[in-house]
């Protein structure tokens, strides 16, 4: 049974919950997103505020941080564009006629997704849209951004000077890849029977993952569009989903987490201990970490499933965490951002996996037999552990 943690610092200053937690590239900076209208600025050196956004006229659905400049979108219809040294506002984007509910930067473009049923492109350093992409029947969820570079072999011969695609999920119950350069759409991907609310990219493998309302995950090929496999094991629908090393996380509103074999689609391991829906998860050093409707945050040993520790102290939803120095920072629905200290459970952790290897190490030895009994497990603790 995990054991409870206390905050090592709680965040009081927004006055409305907090919907996002973006972490900076060079994990410098924290940018908190607000049901007040306003972003926050926090630094990961002393854990003060050190920017304050103001501009929004509604409030603010998710956020974004690179080193220098900071990206907010709201129920306002519009994005800012924030400078995180002054906190002035660089340029403001218009052009959505509903709420933006999610934003994508990637090299020089600025990507977003909106209920008026469009996603759209824009230029990071200019007010201009470039690109709007028109299709879905109903709001746009989720995005992911990738290089035709990365997946395909044969490009056709009018797409040779952009090779940019967008991935857009709706609650319409489709996935859609547009070319960027000509806003077209390249692929429908036809299957759920639910929203789509989450999708995360394996470009390299040319495989993209999809939750949705419907209770499950599909994979598809990017390239080809054709559906690869179906996880259906959950009894709720898929919220949030993490891929590492061919692992795929998901978390669920039936309040488990299950951990899934990506090249043959077997589920191997379940999260159990949450008393609400799963909102989000984090891999973290072999740890898994999960955020609650129940106001908790949950600590699992990746491989075995073990609970290890829950943080108490939330009064509503985590809506995000982030992990960077062995700190986990949880954003919640009651409008704080509380850090905790993580370096007990990381050390652990390293332990255990240090005496697993030795004792793997010595059962190699024991011949043929063992070694092909012992080798499927003995990947999966690589594999998770990144070797």
């Amino acid at each position: 049974m995990g054991n409870s943690g206390s905050a090592v610092k709680v965040c009081t200053d927004h006055q409305g919950g907090i919907n996002w937690l973006s972490l900076s590239p060079d994990g410098q900076r924290l940018l908190t997103g607000s049901e007040d209208g306003t972003a926050r600025l926090w630094s990961t050196a002393d854990s003060q505020c050190h920017g304050h956004f103001q501009g929004h006229e509604s409030y603010i659905t998710f956020c974004h941080l690179e080193n220098e400049a900071a990206f907010t979108c709201s129920a306002d219809h519009t994005i800012r564009k924030w400078d995180v040294l002054t906190g002035q506002c660089l340029a403001i984007y218009r052009g959505h006629t509903s709420i933006v509910n999610r934003i994508l930067v990637a090299k020089d473009y600025l990507f977003s997704g909106s209920y008026d049923r469009t996603a759209r492109c824009w230029s990071v350093d200019k007010e201009k849209q470039i690109q709007e992409f028109r299709g879905h029947r109903n709001c746009v969820l989720t995005l992911a951004h990738y290089s035709s570079r990365d997946v395909l072999e044969e490009e056709e011969e009018e797409e040779r000077v952009s090779r940019d695609l967008l991935v857009t999920g709706s609650t319409d119950c489709t996935v859609k890849v547009w070319w960027v350069s000509s806003g077209r759409c390249y692929q429908t991907l036809l299957g759920h029977t639910g929203a789509v609310l989450c999708l995360i990219l394996d470009a390299p493998n040319r495989e993209l993952f999809s939750g949705s309302t419907d209770y499950t995950i599909r994979t598809w090929n990017i390239v080809t569009g054709e559906q690869l496999k179906v996880f259906k094991e959950h009894q709720g629908s898929v919220i949030c989903l993490e891929l590492v090393n061919r692992h795929l996380y998901s978390g669920s509103a039936d309040r488990t987490v299950k951990c899934w074999l990506v090249d043959t689609g077997e589920r191997i391991q379940t999260y159990k201990a949450h008393k609400h829906s799963v909102s989000t998860l984090k891999y973290h050093a072999g740890i898994l970490f999960t955020g609650s409707g129940d106001a908790c945050a949950r600590a699992f040993n990746s491989k075995s499933g073990v609970l290890q520790k829950i943080f108490r102290g939330h009064k509503f939803i985590i809506n995000c965490i982030q992990i960077h120095n062995e700190l986990l920072y949880t954003a919640s629905h009651d409008g704080t951002l509380r850090i905790w200290d993580i370096r007990g459970i990381c050390k652990r952790n390293k332990r255990r996996f240090k005496k697993e290897r030795s004792v793997q190490g010595r059962s190699s030895q024991k011949g043929s037999l063992s070694r092909l009994f012992n080798n499927k497990v003995g990947c999966m603790v690589q594999q998770e552990n990144g070797e």
